[in-house]
């Protein structure tokens, strides 16, 4: 199994490296892929050296699949050229997610929609994923009308850049900005640019790629997405109506025997989820589990995880073992 992985040196690459490592993914040949300027650099895996290599030189050596995470031009650009050289692309920017052609997967939810065919497979953003692993089997017993979400989101889903902003003002020392303002002591409610309705992209990402993994349109969803000076994961609080009524306990035991999902909910023991403890987790934790009592059919729920592990990295293995196991590659 000769396996690309685009973006290699970026942080999410880093991740996917660690992630087929400790998952003892079947590589029998590694393609470190990146930009120019870090073609010739040494990467490590299990404790061997490769050389990074080119765009055009990793298509040529037809991988069985590439692991995308190099933004959305580079992907748009290059999944085709991958896909036309034989190569099952599983992408992790946002190029190819809303694409009708395409199929955008949470292994859990839908990975049983893929074929052999699909050459280029979108993997959900970060914040949508760990959402919809908690909704999907929720939906399925109740039927979800309305959908409201605040989000509370790592600065490791912007990059090194805002890692690097995060320590300078810790401390005091003057550098590279990632935002437009002190994420230090601070909340930025954008994440990701404005579009024309108001909403930045990252909160359109939750409303769309919802209702595409979970198969329905008419499933209303709003979000509020906000940065805050956090490194293990993204945090959500999350609002869910239901067509019909639902008993809590229910809720938690559905939840308790849904895969990939850690539940963390008693109020006794002061036990619900929270990033620092999410860090480094292929698991998606859920806590606070209560009714809404100002409205009929309605739950709250706090949901967390490692935005670089099950948001991207994992997600997106999860998908190639899947590819493995069904004979799709």
């Amino acid at each position: 199994m000769r396996i690309a992985v685009v973006g290699a040196t970026g942080m999410v690459g880093e991740v996917m490296l660690k992630v087929l490592a400790e998952r003892n993914f079947p590589v029998t040949e590694l393609i470190p892929v990146a930009s120019v300027r870090s073609v010739g650099k040494e990467i490590e895996y299990k404790g061997k050296k490769y050389k990074v290599v080119g765009m055009q030189t990793a298509v040529d050596m037809k991988a069985d699949i590439a692991l995308f995470s190099a933004g959305g031009d580079t992907s748009l650009e290059w999944a085709p050229k991958f896909a036309a050289a034989g190569t099952t692309v599983i992408d992790n920017s946002s190029a190819w997610r809303m694409d009708p052609t395409k199929k955008l997967i949470v292994p859990e939810i839908n990975a049983t929609e893929l074929t052999a065919a699909d050459k280029i497979i979108a993997n959900p953003n970060c914040s949508t994923i760990q959402m919809v692993l908690v909704l999907a089997p929720l939906h399925r017993k109740y039927n979800i009308k309305r959908v409201i979400v605040s989000t509370y989101q790592s600065i490791t889903g912007t990059g090194v850049k805002a890692v690097q902003q995060l320590e300078n003002e810790y401390a005091g020392v003057q550098g590279e900005m990632a935002y437009k303002y002190p994420i230090h002591r601070n909340a930025i409610p954008q994440c990701d640019s404005f579009e024309e309705n108001g909403y930045t992209k990252e909160e359109m990402k939750l409303v769309r790629e919802t209702k595409k993994i979970l198969s329905d349109n008419t499933i209303a969803v709003t979000a509020t997405a906000v940065r805050v000076p956090i490194v293990g994961g993204h945090s959500e609080a999350v609002n869910v109506e239901f067509s019909n009524d639902f008993d809590v306990n229910e809720v938690r035991n559905i939840l308790h025997h849904t895969d990939g999902v850690v539940v963390q909910d008693n109020n006794d023991t002061y036990t619900y989820p929270m990033p620092m403890y999410a860090q480094g987790k292929d698991d998606v934790f859920v806590g606070r589990i209560r009714r809404d009592e100002s409205q009929e059919n309605t739950l709250n729920m706090w949901i967390v995880a490692d935005n670089l592990r099950k948001g991207a990295a994992t997600n997106t293995i999860q998908i190639a073992e899947y590819l493995i196991a069904a004979k799709l590659v």
